[in-house]
């Protein structure tokens, strides 16, 4: 086997680890109808498992960071990945809601080691010169999985029950911990020197946290990103049971939606040859500020079609792709020693506000397209404004080199 397809083997089994958690977000969206029904609840209920997900990734990412330091790359990976593969076989058996919440949450838990090794395995394998080009890839598998999971999902659902979705994911976990012991090197050493006490860890963390630049373009990625949590968490009430659509058509949708992310993210590297990520974070979050708004007074006035509420999403879903590169990108931009634990606070505190977000759409119990587009309308105001007000604390920014960096979990 020649280094190419070395090469090649390895990006394929760290595509795959990272693709495991958005997976895990989307392959079961269609089913949450089904699950609601079997267990003698509401789709918004049903909507809670998702945000304890949301939570668990949020909390996992700052577990195994130091983990994967200390012990070497694979014991913590194996590990996660058993934790997923319990859990999984507990959802497919659970008999209420609460213990579905509760499963996703430790579900979760174990799903960040596959992402955060996948990442500090590139670092590991790959020059630093090439690294870049490993993280667009790995970036493509997350953007695709939107597209093919719901779709997946509601096809399972439909022919075998919510229950294969989770048996499927079980599956996945199992040919993802083979590939990763068979296919992958072990390259990096177990580093008995790095601490696993709190303190330490904590006063690493604050020390990126107070730097005014990143906590800026953090939090005003993540409440621009929260329109996006809103809406997974949100769109299985909104297509399923205020419009009335099928598991299969859902899916369709959602992966039809998920173009507009993903080619935006793409068109915003060719706009990075002319202007500077500040400006098209800025001017991009302008734009959905005023399509939330316009989606949330179409839904108060219950002007709002199926047609219509397709267009104001894939308008907001596009601006969030234009934002969320170039946020990340600046927030990581004064770092380079401990850019690792600022990669990893970002990612949580990102995926922390996201979950409070779709957490909080659990709380409406109106069947309505209102609860969402409030939700939308209000992340996007509150990044505005923490952008509009944090740059004045700024004392000069930091650009980010050769366009947004990849977001490094580790």
């Amino acid at each position: 086997m020649t280094q190419k397809q070395k090469n090649f083997f390895t990006i394929f089994i760290l595509g795959i680890l990272t693709a495991l958690g958005p997976f895990s977000i989307d392959m079961y969206l269609p089913a949450f109808p089904d699950i609601a029904h079997d267990l003698k609840t509401d789709v918004a209920r049903v909507a809670i498992s998702l945000s304890s997900f949301f939570i668990g990734i949020s909390a996992g990412q700052l577990i195994y960071g130091p983990l994967l330091d200390r012990f070497g790359r694979k014991k913590p990976l194996y590990v996660g990945l058993v934790i997923y593969i319990l859990t999984s076989a507990g959802c497919m058996m659970v008999k209420d809601i609460d213990s579905l919440i509760a499963l996703r949450f430790l579900q979760a838990i174990g799903s960040c080691a596959a992402g955060v090794a996948s990442v500090a395995m590139v670092r590991d394998f790959f020059p630093v010169k090439d690294s870049a080009k490993v993280f667009a890839l790995l970036m493509l598998v997350v953007g695709a999985s939107p597209m093919i999971a719901p779709t997946v999902g509601g096809y399972l659902t439909v022919a075998f029950g919510w229950q294969s979705v989770f048996l499927v994911l079980l599956v996945i976990a199992m040919v993802i911990m083979a590939a990763s012991a068979f296919g992958l090197p072990n390259v990096h050493q177990p580093d008995p020197t790095v601490s696993l006490k709190l303190m330490p860890i904590f006063k690493g963390y604050l020390a990126v946290f107070k730097e005014p630049q990143f906590y800026t373009y953090t939090f005003t990625g993540a409440m621009s990103f929260a329109g996006l949590f809103a809406y997974v968490a949100g769109s299985p009430v909104v297509f399923m049971d205020v419009f009335h659509l099928n598991a299969k058509v859902y899916g369709w949708i959602f992966a039809f939606l998920s173009v507009s992310f993903i080619g935006s993210s793409q068109v915003n590297s060719l706009l990075l040859r002319k202007f500077q990520s500040e400006h098209i974070s800025f001017y991009a979050l302008l734009l959905q500020s005023a399509a939330s708004f316009v989606f949330l007074l179409l839904c108060l006035s219950q002007w709002i079609s199926l047609i219509g509420l397709l267009v104001m999403l894939f308008i907001i879903l596009g601006c969030v792709g234009f934002i969320s590169p170039n946020t990340s990108a600046l927030a990581l931009a004064p770092f380079s020693k401990n850019a690792g634990s600022a990669s990893a606070l970002m990612g949580a505190l990102q995926m922390g506000v996201g979950s409070l977000a779709s957490l909080a759409l659990g709380f409406f119990t109106v069947k309505s397209t209102v609860p969402l587009a409030f939700i939308m309308a209000l992340s996007s105001f509150l990044s505005l404004v923490i952008l509009v007000l944090g740059r004045r604390r700024i004392v000069h920014t930091v650009e980010a080199l050769e366009g947004p960096e990849i977001p490094l979990m580790h």
